[in-house]
């Protein structure tokens, strides 16, 4: 049985009343990473023993449920389970619960996303093949036999915009709102630019124009090189819809360093941003934040909120797993340098 709450929808128009959820505000946090991460480190000889990294999560009778990309040396991804009761300290599944079986995905299974709609979960997770990444979708009812429904958007490539763009398809990252919006469902989605997606039955999926992104990098920012997607989109108390991203830089000698960002839409018009931070919420800091697989890394896909706190679950320099939590009635002014004046615009 699933403990989250019954989805109301979005009545657009002047006397719209949105549907009442967790506490949740723009900017989101301050979110303070756990002094004992990672959570979650490479285990045994098989195939989460390399890299352990960038977890979907969602709530299930009363736990927290991980979603989990890992892989041995061979790179080659699986989605692996994990539950916990204080979302800090998790139990893992011994076996994968979603693994690479198609021509799509033959190497790997990659960076999943969840939501839940009337009992049935919608898994987003990139196919690999090692020529093309392609947004995949899997549902499932039990959170661990999932059925793939394959590639969502074949000839698209979220990269379209830039100039060093990669050929042929190339899509990944996708956040499906739990709320319908006057009847249709709405997702986020994209790697480099970030795009907007409708469906009505959550299974077939039309995006918007490849060359109508709604939000791309930001010269001279903490975006300039990419932005993508992060976990599921959130209702704030205001009836906003709340977004948290991954950002990128590229540095001269090629190295990358990301971190993490929110925008703000109205459901209303919820292809144009209010307001977004002009300052990372969350960016490498510890030892397993900067060096990895790829070092200089905290790349965020899970968010829950849990015992009235916000859980978001991120991948750490794509070798280990990290949580950091927002409780409710902590304030920006109480962490030292930060506050939301300077956050947000």
């Amino acid at each position: 049985m699933s403990s989250q709450r019954p989805h109301a929808e979005f009545p657009l128009g002047p006397h719209a009343e949105f549907p009442l959820g967790p506490h949740a505000e723009f900017p989101l946090g301050p979110f303070r990473p756990y002094d004992a991460n990672p959570i979650l480190r490479p285990q045994g000889d098989g195939w989460e023993s390399a890299n352990v990294y960038n977890p979907a999560a969602i709530v299930k009778d009363d736990q927290v449920v991980l979603l989990y990309r890992a892989h041995a040396d061979d790179l080659v991804s699986h989605v692996g389970y994990a539950t916990s009761t204080d979302g800090y300290h998790f139990n893992r599944r011994p076996e994968p619960v979603l693994s690479p079986s198609e021509p799509y995905d033959v190497h790997g299974c990659e960076d999943p996303r969840v939501s839940e709609v009337d009992g049935t979960y919608y898994l987003t997770y990139t196919g690999w093949d090692r020529k093309n990444a392609q947004l995949c979708l899997a549902t499932s009812t039990d959170l661990v036999s999932w059925t793939k429904h394959g590639p969502m958007f074949p000839d698209f490539n979220t990269f379209l915009p830039a100039k060093d763009a990669p050929e042929g398809p190339w899509s990944k990252a996708g956040a499906i709102l739990e709320t319908p919006i006057d009847g249709r469902y709405l997702m986020y989605f994209g790697e480099g630019s970030i795009y907007h997606a409708w469906s009505d039955d959550l299974l077939h999926w039309t995006p918007a124009s490849n060359d109508e992104p709604l939000m791309e990098p930001t010269p001279d920012s903490y975006s300039s090189f990419l932005v993508e997607v992060g976990p599921r989109p959130v209702i704030t108390n205001n009836g906003l819809i709340l977004l948290l991203h991954n950002a990128a830089v590229k540095n001269p000698d090629g190295t990358v360093r990301y971190s993490c960002g929110q925008v703000l839409f109205d459901p209303t018009e919820p292809t144009k941003i209010l307001a977004r931070m002009d300052r990372p919420w969350l960016e490498p800091s510890t030892f397993e934040d900067t060096h990895g697989l790829v070092s200089n890394v905290t790349f965020v896909e899970g968010l829950v909120f849990f015992k009235n706190a916000w859980f978001t679950y991120y991948g750490q320099s794509d070798s280990t797993l990290g949580v950091a939590v927002y409780r409710v009635g902590d304030r920006y002014d109480m962490v030292p340098g930060r506050s939301s004046a300077d956050t947000a615009r």
